[in-house]
């Protein structure tokens, strides 16, 4: 078996949260799954100190940065095929809200990445399980109109219901399976506090990726 893992940059404000993706990762490879890492190659929105939380002026690549996480082990998610995975995962950090989709800017009325667009709807035509942590869930909002959780954040559980999603309050240990859509989301660091309280969630989250990805072959 083998899942995607769509990363979107390196670092909470301004990537992919580095927690979430680690635990990933880990999950996933402790249970014997293969990982392909993927990324768009496109500009950061922007680039923020993590000390002061304040934007640097510099510019970085989303894949890039993610090669950081990945290891190097990464590519490019235009070129990546529905046919080569079996599952795709999107862990959540600001990026996830600034460079695979504008929520983080433009709220219910956002535009998805295209890249990332196109193979999750290949994944879900294909009826392939698909999974999306912390602020990620909006992303399956706008794409599929899937119902997710985000926790219990009223503003953002609002949009999702405004861009055709629905929005179920779930605990940061818990997760929330639309199986009409086989989407699975966990709220992560929307609720945290602390990285071994953000594991139950994840864990959970891939445990039930792979059983569903068990159960479409």
């Amino acid at each position: 078996m083998k899942a995607g893992v769509v990363l979107s940059g390196c670092g909470v404000y301004d990537g992919a949260e580095i927690h979430e993706a680690t635990l990933t990762l880990y999950f996933l490879d402790r249970a014997g799954v293969k990982v392909l890492a993927m990324a768009p190659d496109v500009p950061q929105m922007h680039v923020i100190d993590h000390i002061t939380g304040t934007p640097t002026g510099e510019k970085r690549s989303v894949l890039a940065e993610s090669a950081r996480i990945a290891r190097g082990n990464i590519r490019n998610i235009e070129t990546v095929k529905v046919s080569e995975i079996d599952a795709l995962i999107i862990p959540g950090g600001f990026g996830a809200a600034k460079n695979l989709c504008t929520f983080a800017v433009s709220g219910a009325d956002c535009t998805v990445q295209p890249g990332v667009e196109r193979l999750i709807k290949a994944m879900h035509g294909a009826k392939k399980p698909l999974g999306f942590i912390c602020i990620a869930p909006v992303i399956a909002a706008k794409v599929l109109g899937a119902t997710v959780t985000i926790g219990n954040d009223a503003g953002t559980a609002q949009a999702i219901e405004a861009m055709g999603g629905k929005h179920i309050a779930a605990a940061v240990d818990a997760i929330v399976v639309d199986h009409a859509n086989k989407v699975v989301s966990t709220p992560a660091y929307m609720l945290g506090p602390t990285i071994s309280a953000v594991a139950l969630g994840i864990e959970k989250l891939v445990a039930e990726i792979i059983a569903m990805a068990k159960q479409a072959v």
